[in-house]
C-alpha cells in the first residue's frame, strides 16, 4: 500500500501543484503563488508553515514505510477506502482549481482584487478545494496509517482552518463585501450546510 499511496501522492503534487500552476502560467502569465505568508501575519505565518509541513509529512508517510523505518497502526489500515478516498480527492482538488478560472492562487495577497467565484463546486461549499485536499490526505493516511501520514492529515486539517477562518475569509469580506457575506451566510465553509456565516 505505500507505493500506492507514495505513487497517489506524487501524482497529487503533480497535477493540483505543478499542472494548475503551469496552466494558470499559460492563461494569465501569473503562476498564481503567493509566497508573503511567511512575512505575513502570525495567523498566515502558521497556516503557511502548517501547510508546508503537512506536504513533508504527507511525503515522508510512505517513504518511511517502504524503507521499514515507520510502522503502521494496521487497525487503521483500510486500502479499498483509502484508495478511494485519494483518487476522488485528487480529482475533486483539480476540478475545483479549474472551477476557480484565473482567481486561482496559493495564498492572498492583500493589495489583490480576483474575482468571486460562487458557481460550479462554489455552490455548494466556499472551499471546495480545501474540502477535497483533506479528502485526498484521509484517503492517503488510510493507506499509509502511520504517524508521519496521521500527523499530515493533522497539520492540514489546522492549517486549513486557520488560513480560511483567519485570513481568506476576513480578506474576502474586505474585498467583496455584502457580495460574500450573502453568499458565505448561505453556503457551508467545506461541506454543504455546515460554517456558513
Amino acid at each position: 500500500m505505500a507505493q500506492l499511496a507514495l505513487a497517489l501522492y506524487l501524482v497529487y503534487l503533480a497535477l493540483a501543484f505543478g499542472l494548475r500552476a503551469w496552466l494558470q502560467s499559460r492563461r494569465t502569465g501569473d503562476h498564481g503563488f503567493r509566497f508573503g505568508a511567511f512575512a505575513a501575519s502570525p495567523a498566515e505565518r502558521a497556516g503557511a508553515l502548517l501547510f508546508v509541513l503537512a506536504l513533508a509529512l504527507g511525503l515522508a508517510g510512505p517513504v518511511l514505510e517502504l524503507a521499514g523505518l515507520l510502522g503502521a497502526f494496521e487497525a487503521l489500515r483500510a486500502p479499498l477506502l483509502g484508495s478511494a478516498l485519494a483518487v476522488f480527492g485528487i480529482a475533486g482538488t483539480l476540478h475545483a482549481q479549474l472551477a476557480m478560472g484565473s482567481s486561482w492562487r496559493v495564498g492572498v495577497d492583500p493589495d489583490e482584487r480576483t474575482a468571486l467565484r460562487t458557481e460550479g463546486p462554489f455552490r455548494l461549499v466556499r472551499n471546495p478545494i480545501f474540502a477535497w485536499m483533506i479528502l485526498t490526505a484521509a484517503g492517503l493516511a488510510l493507506l499509509v496509517p502511520n504517524l508521519a501520514s496521521l500527523a499530515a492529515l493533522a497539520a492540514l486539517v489546522i492549517g486549513i482552518e486557520l488560513q480560511v477562518r483567519l485570513v481568506e475569509e476576513p480578506h474576502l469580506l474586505r474585498t467583496h463585501g455584502e457580495a460574500y457575506a450573502s453568499w458565505a451566510r448561505r453556503t457551508g465553509r467545506f461541506v454543504p450546510g455546515v460554517g456558513r456565516l
